[in-house]
């Protein structure tokens, strides 16, 4: 398969899951909107969260996926399926461990990560409970991710890509079923965490099966052969995480940071800044984790061959789709924030103000996107040469100057001023990527990419103008369609975003931004050039 048909695989299965947790956000606002059982379920999502970087996506996959393509290789399936089974028991029961040990710690973790919510009385509480409920999803997801490694190494990727799918369609289940016959005035938060749990079994379940049919099934192996007796091949990840792992618990603390600030700005900031982030997180789930996902066992295969010229021509072509949509997500979600907030969400307990407050959070995140949508393109290329060491070193700086301009900005600008030091510290770590692997010799602009960038950016230019002409217009002719729910606004919202798109890509086109060529290997899903 492809660089572009994998980004393409990718990428379709999330936007599939995106579409699915837009509806997911909807009845989430509708049953909690941004009240303290809202926050308290957010705090309780995001603690999990803060730790599944650490043992999966943000360490053990990138890991994981050369080491294990390396004895897909070298050494056939058999040996290949070894050592991935020595690696899922590891796993297994240090996470066993590990969640039994949070569960008892819980009370005293979530006064650590958001004290400001003991003014609130209750929410402290009600946020320990849904936490332990939600914890053990951890355990499930880093398993998820490491059967997801095993089937991308083998070139079948809609599987692992659907996963996220699983989750949502699970917790709207949940919170639509389970909520009626909990007797609790938090019943919908209570139901959503059940659903969380749930959603975690049945991706476990749902690769399991996958890899069974691809002929990659393995036993789980006992605890002292996992624990005592680890491979060769365990101890070599383990060296290769370590310094990933440091990375990621730095960029844990760094979210453990804004989660604490934010709970002293008051109640509802945590539930803005949620509903903005999951918007936010829209593109970034479709393409930047689509490019990435696709890039690494691609820029893996071309490294230990020996084909840099050809690596550096893939990440050129990944890092050409990366800003084309960043860019132009970038200026529609600035442009419609307010109406993407107020109709998708403003109905039930989600207020007028609450759409106002998401909307201002949603606008200073999108200035971060672009960046987010580059370090995804540049930060595989250090995994593939088995680089762990610097995405560390770029995570420390992030960490440290994300939380001197949070702290500082919060002071001014409250949630808002939390969303902006995210924005700028995303910049900085992009461009860090940027200037090390250039300074390496590992990157270069090839001369298609300089070709292409500035038509990518006037495209995105006269689509933003002509959006915001269009977005006045339509308010001048329909007066407070920007928070009407009905049919009739989704129609307008969905026309303004459809137009968009339509003078985007033709501009591309007729400027060379996009060659004809290039869009029929897309729909062909022939080899990307």
């Amino acid at each position: 398969m492809s660089l572009l048909s994998s980004i393409a695989t990718v990428g379709g299965c999330t936007a599939v899951s995106r579409v699915v947790g837009f509806i997911r956000d909807i009845l989430i606002a509708r049953f909690l909107g941004a009240s303290m059982m809202a926050d308290a379920f957010f705090v309780a999502l995001r603690f999990p969260n803060l730790f599944r970087s650490l043992f999966a996506e943000g360490t053990l996959n990138v890991a994981f996926v050369p080491l294990f393509s390396g004895e897909l290789h070298a050494k056939g399936p058999r040996h290949a399926l070894v050592f991935a089974r020595s690696v899922f028991g590891f796993l297994f029961y240090v996470l066993l461990i590990f969640t039994v040990v949070m569960e008892i710690l819980m009370p005293a973790l979530m006064f650590l990560l958001a004290p400001g919510f003991e003014e609130i009385p209750g929410k402290l509480a009600l946020t320990t409970h849904l936490s332990r409920i939600t914890f053990p999803f951890l355990l499930c997801v880093s398993l998820v991710s490491l059967l997801s490694g095993v089937l991308n190494s083998v070139g079948r990727f809609w599987a692992a890509a659907f996963t996220p799918t699983i989750l949502n369609l699970t917790m709207i289940a949940f919170l639509l079923l389970l909520t009626p016959l909990i007797q609790s005035p938090e019943a919908p938060a209570y139901a959503l965490a059940w659903g969380v749990f749930a959603a975690g079994l049945i991706e476990l379940a749902f690769l399991a099966w996958h890899l069974r049919r691809a002929g990659m099934t393995f036993n789980l192996i006992g605890p002292v052969q996992a624990l005592c007796h680890m491979t060769n091949g365990v101890k070599l990840l383990l060296r290769r995480m370590a310094p990933g792992v440091l990375g990621s618990g730095v960029y844990q603390i760094n979210l453990f940071l804004d989660t604490l600030f934010v709970s002293f700005v008051g109640a509802g900031a945590i539930s803005w800044l949620n509903y903005a982030n999951h918007l936010f997180q829209l593109p970034i789930g479709i393409i930047g984790v689509a490019i990435g996902t696709a890039l690494l066992p691609v820029l893996s295969k071309h490294i230990k061959a020996g084909e840099l010229d050809l690596a550096n021509t893939q990440l050129n072509r990944g890092l050409e789709l990366s800003v084309a949509l960043s860019f132009s997500s970038m200026t529609g979600l600035a442009l419609l924030a307010y109406p993407i907030i107020g109709i998708l969400f403003e109905r039930g307990a989600f207020t007028p103000e609450d759409t106002l407050n998401t909307s201002r959070a949603l606008i200073v995140f999108s200035f971060g996107l672009p960046a987010y949508m580059m370090t995804k393109a540049l930060s595989p290329f250090f995994y593939a040469r088995g680089d762990t060491k610097t995405p560390v070193k770029i995570a420390v700086l992030g960490v440290a100057l994300n939380a001197v301009l949070a702290l500082t900005l919060m002071q001014f600008w409250g949630y808002v001023g939390i969303a902006l030091a995210t924005s700028l510290t995303v910049w900085v770590n992009a461009g860090q990527y940027a200037i090390r692997l250039m300074r390496r010799g590992d990157f270069s602009l090839d001369k298609t990419l300089r070709y292409r960038l500035p038509r990518i950016l006037f495209a995105c230019t006269l689509m933003g103008g002509t959006l915001f002409i269009a977005k006045s217009g339509l308010t001048t002719l329909f007066p407070g369609w920007q928070q009407d729910t009905s049919l009739h606004s989704v129609l307008l919202l969905g026309l303004l975003i459809t137009g968009s798109l339509i003078i985007f890509f033709t501009t591309l086109i007729l400027t060379g931004g996009i060659p004809i060529a290039q869009i029929k290997q897309l729909i062909h899903r022939r080899h990307l050039s």
